[in-house]
């Protein structure tokens, strides 16, 4: 052909075509806040982490782990078996033994609870399920009520389904039915009511506030949801993610244990319990909402992997898991009071503040006075990343508010550093709020 018709060719180099993604991956954005300070924590120890949701590093159960892999290894069966391909739903003596271990907690036989093995998946974490349920439920514009503030990894996933997150207010109960119930109202008014496919609530110690939900709450919570699904039924996906790691001998029994069987998806983990580092989480699932999930899972993985499951059950079949979890507990209550102590002692005679001391979990929520903001282009937390302590902005576990999202909360995590390392942080924050409300520069020389 004539050079003229390959003029765009002319210079030797082909144009490089731009590059589609799919709306999902668009919708995903960045790596959240909190995965950034994460890292940070990791690559700077020196560094006073209260950012970082990682249980305490010194506690992990290497002892544990390898007495258990040593018990699964001895066995040719059970070792060959551990190394091999298992099911998509999961490891069967594991889900028995979960099933088993909810019953005992509810005080209730797993016929009464409508439980069984058959309504147990596992996964690689419970973030994977609470991903692979909201992919079931929702479709683009779909609702979802939540507390408010919330898990601000709950709210990248349905921003990346492209659905709603839909904040109900909460006390220092919990989430307030009648907020809930007054929020249904209002979408059934606007015609709205069939967009709403599911309520998110952490039931124990939640991430980011440590409240644990009250109580009298659980029921009248089940009864809401299943009062208003009226086109649909609305799903209460209940993450107990923090519930081994309540303290205290008492603990509120589950939302399932008020439900049929039919409307709440309880989701549990061994990752805070017992070891991150293994992905082992699980699901109790209404019976209409399992195939669906396993269908996405079996596109996903063909199945969580099956060597961390057999550990898992053989640390808890031999009573390690639990024994770990209970010192987690006392470690945690030690590190809660210490935490507490701190914040009167260096926060408050500088600032006002309110938090819920929790009873459990990794977290504790801290509102500062209205015109602090927390945000991480904000003077604080400049102030404190020159005090050498890193804290995650608040303003990361809110959904979309119609009055705008507050920006003077801090969560603080205060499992991984000692309580000296903790005191010290607390303490740093307190200098950084000195710093801040008197106008000084956000350089300090650290003390």
């Amino acid at each position: 052909m004539p050079h003229s018709q390959h003029s765009s060719y002319s210079s030797g180099k082909s144009e490089i075509p731009t590059a589609a993604f799919s709306r999902r991956a668009e919708a995903a954005g960045g790596p959240p806040i909190a995965n950034v300070l994460m890292a940070e924590a990791l690559a700077h120890p020196e560094v006073i982490s209260l950012a970082a949701g990682f249980v305490e590093h010194d506690s992990l159960p290497v002892e544990e782990v390898a007495a258990a892999v040593q018990s699964m290894l001895s066995r040719r069966d059970v070792a060959l078996s551990s190394l091999q391909y298992g099911s998509t739903i999961g490891f069967p003596p594991l889900r028995q033994a979960i099933v088993d271990r909810l019953a005992a907690a509810e005080g209730r036989s797993p016929s009464e609870l409508a439980a069984s093995m058959e309504r147990v998946v596992i996964t690689a974490g419970s973030n994977q399920l609470l991903y692979l349920i909201l992919d079931t439920l929702l479709d683009p514009g779909d609702i979802v009520l939540c507390g408010s503030p919330t898990y601000f990894v709950f709210l990248g996933i349905v921003q990346n389904l492209r659905g709603c997150a839909v904040g109900i207010e909460i006390d220092a109960e919990g989430m307030i039915p009648e907020a809930l119930e007054e929020r249904l109202a209002w979408l059934a008014r606007r015609g709205e009511l069939d967009r709403v496919k599911a309520i998110y609530i952490a039931s124990y110690c939640d991430n980011p506030t440590g409240i644990t939900l009250a109580e009298p709450r659980r029921p009248k919570l089940v009864d809401i949801a299943k009062r208003w699904s009226r086109g649909n039924l609305i799903r209460i996906v209940e993450d107990a993610a923090y519930r081994d790691l309540q303290c205290g001998d008492v603990r509120p029994y589950s939302l399932r244990s008020y439900d049929d069987g039919g409307c709440v998806a309880l989701l549990g983990t061994f990752s805070k319990s017992f070891s991150p580092g293994i992905r082992v989480g699980w699901g109790l699932l209404p019976s209409d909402l399992l195939l669906p999930v396993l269908a996405l899972k079996g596109n996903l993985d063909f199945g969580s992997p099956q060597f961390n499951q057999m550990l898992v059950y053989t640390a808890l079949e031999n009573g390690a898991l639990d024994s770990h979890a209970e010192g987690l507990r006392r470690r945690y209550h030690e590190k809660i009071q210490v935490t507490a102590a701190a914040l009167e002692e260096s926060l408050r005679p500088i600032i006002p503040i309110q938090y819920v001391q929790p009873a459990g979990g990794l977290y504790v929520w801290v509102h500062l006075p209205p015109d602090f903001d927390t945000g991480i282009d904000g003077d604080f937390f400049r102030a404190c990343v020159r005090e050498g302590v890193l804290y995650l902005p608040g303003e990361s576990c809110f959904p979309n508010e119609e009055n705008g999202v507050p920006r003077n909360c801090i969560r603080i995590s205060y499992s991984m550093p000692s309580p000296e390392r903790l005191r010290q942080g607390i303490a740093a924050l307190g200098r950084a709020a000195r710093r801040t409300r008197s106008g000084m520069p956000g350089s300090s020389t650290k003390r």
